[in-house]
């Protein structure tokens, strides 16, 4: 299994959680960690930008990144939401085995 972490920010809780329903709903995420409270600074169009975000932490396979990143752009409010994957160098065999049984496309 070639796990992923994907990472994304969202202006509010609000959003994070419709985009994580989403993505577990669509089987593009095993698990979605939600944390409602990060502080984000960062420059965008030449102004630092100083901001209160909430950060998805999206446990998946890297078969189904570019889906997810498709799907997270379609619902996402930002023009350039933060979509950034890391691999799982290593894990629980039953978790990394239950993420693999749970991101399996349906058709």
């Amino acid at each position: 299994m070639n796990g992923i972490v994907v990472l994304i920010t969202t202006p509010s809780k609000d959003e994070a959680e419709r985009i994580a329903r989403h993505l577990i709903e669509n089987r593009l995420a095993a698990c979605v960690s939600i944390v409602p409270s990060v502080r984000s600074l960062y420059r965008w169009e030449g102004n630092i930008c100083d901001e209160t975000e909430s950060l998805l932490i999206v446990k998946t396979q890297a078969d189904r990144f570019d889906q997810l990143s498709r799907e997270v752009k379609a619902h996402h409010r930002y023009t350039v939401p933060e979509i950034i994957a890391l691999p799982i160098a290593q894990g629980s065999p039953d978790y990394l085995n239950w993420i693999q049984a749970s991101t399996v496309a349906v058709h």
